[in-house]
């Protein structure tokens, strides 16, 4: 087992663990909007994903991140993996504070609701692993083979209508994992600068390259 996928299972083992020993635990560490925006309870957006509802809860997720975060981490090492997983899992939360403050009757549902759960990093990468190796099967419910692309779809589709409250963390997660992929690895200040190399020197070529004019069999035709 890789490394961060070990310690992220350890945790959120010993999280449960503790929820269940002491429930005020997860009162406190579970997302609520509500205590986010009037109470300023600002780590509950990172906290919430180490908390789980009931034994089925966390297996599911520890049991999907050991099967495709291995993987993911040793293609991509720890950092990028890390980046990834917590970045899918703030995108979540991020979703679910949205929805919660928007003039829209649905609002209610969320704003007093606590959401728990690595589901959002969890989705996170099964839309990488999904980009990375579409075409890979999946056995869902250890049965029938799904390729990883339709898979996602299945697994996204399945969370939107039968989940009541958490399917935002779900969507979420989904949408955070697609952008850090696709803009994650970019580093603005090297693309400046590169962009700035690359205009300098086809002004140089401008000034100093070969030019051709005339006929082709001018002498001198090649003018620098």
């Amino acid at each position: 087992m890789s490394f961060a996928v070990k310690i992220l299972i350890w945790t959120n083992i010993a999280a449960f663990l503790i929820g269940w020993l002491v429930p005020a635990f997860n009162a406190y560490l579970a997302l609520v909007p509500r205590d986010v925006i009037e109470r300023y309870w600002l780590w509950q957006p990172i906290t919430y994903m180490f908390l789980h509802a009931g034994p089925g809860h966390i297996l599911w997720n520890m049991l999907v991140l050991w099967m495709f975060g291995v993987e993911l981490e040793r293609l991509w090492g720890t950092k990028f993996f890390l980046k990834v997983y917590f970045a899918s899992g703030l995108a979540g939360a991020a979703l679910t504070l949205l929805l919660s403050v928007l003039p829209i009757s649905v609002a209610a549902t969320f704003v007093d609701t606590p959401t728990v759960g690595a589901s959002g990093a969890i989705f996170g990468l099964l839309l990488a692993y999904a980009l990375y190796f579409p075409d890979r099967p999946i056995y869902m419910y250890f049965l029938f083979a799904v390729p990883a692309k339709y898979f996602v779809m299945i697994v996204a589709a399945l969370s939107f209508f039968f989940s009541n409250t958490a399917w935002p963390a779900h969507i979420g997660g989904l949408a955070g994992g697609y952008l850090v992929l696709k803009f994650g690895r970019a580093r603005p200040l090297a693309e400046l600068k590169y962009r700035y190399f690359k205009w300098k020197m086809n002004r140089l070529r401008r000034k100093f390259d070969l030019h051709q004019g005339g006929k082709a069999k001018d002498w001198d035709r090649r003018v620098h």
